[in-house]
């Protein structure tokens, strides 16, 4: 799966604008949102889930970090939305505890 992501302004190229860069990620049921701006998560973490789910991956682990919490809401809110999402939950503490959200898909059709 390729994903479109924002590349990070840097103070030593501050006359380079953004600009999107395909980012590849493996399809193994593991989601890491460290590497991502927030604003990407709206369609990464969608269509992530979807690919899994054509894949026959339903058991999915989204890893958003601890932080503020503001990352793990976004989430949750996306997920709250999706009808492939049978149920998910924050992880226990061998899984990252509250700074992942492990998700069971519905099966495809």
């Amino acid at each position: 799966m390729t994903h479109k992501g924002r590349k990070k302004k840097t103070a030593s190229r501050r006359h380079e604008t953004d600009h999107d860069q395909v980012i590849r990620l493996p399809i193994n049921g593991i989601l890491d949102l460290h590497a991502f701006a927030p604003g990407d998560i709206r369609h990464l973490v969608p269509d992530y889930l979807e690919e899994c789910r054509r894949r026959d991956i339903r058991q999915v682990r989204i890893i958003h970090g601890k932080g503020t919490g503001a990352l793990r809401r976004s989430v949750h809110a996306i997920l709250a939305r999706m009808d492939i999402v049978r149920s998910y939950r924050i992880a226990g503490p061998e899984a990252g505890s509250w700074g992942a959200t492990l998700v069971e898909l519905k099966k495809a059709p």
